[in-house]
């Protein structure tokens, strides 16, 4: 690996309808999501699909108690069969300004 790059160093996260936690770390979904909800909002992006795999279901569990925490979140379900099951959330936030 090149010396100057630094893992530390924050990745831009492209503003879509839809993202995909398997590239980050645990520790670092409880900045991340309220920041890309924030950035959502924004953009009149209110419906978000959270990819958190399947797995053992740990980082599904974490992210929804963090969604249930959040006041942006006006409501959230596991994705259906044909976008991710449960692998997927779909995360409905409020509009700005409500």
């Amino acid at each position: 690996m090149p010396s100057d790059m630094n893992d530390d160093e924050p990745v831009e996260v492209p503003i879509r309808d839809e993202i995909d936690l398997h590239t980050f770390r645990p520790s670092e979904i409880g900045d991340l999501l309220p920041e890309y909800f924030h950035a959502c909002r924004e953009r009149g992006i209110l419906t978000v699909r959270v990819i958190h795999g399947k797995g053992t279901g740990t980082l599904r569990e974490g992210v929804h108690r963090l969604l249930e925490k959040l006041p942006e979140v006006e409501r959230f379900h596991l994705a259906g069969e044909g976008s991710g099951s449960w692998g997927a959330t779909w995360v409905y936030l409020v509009p700005p300004g409500c």
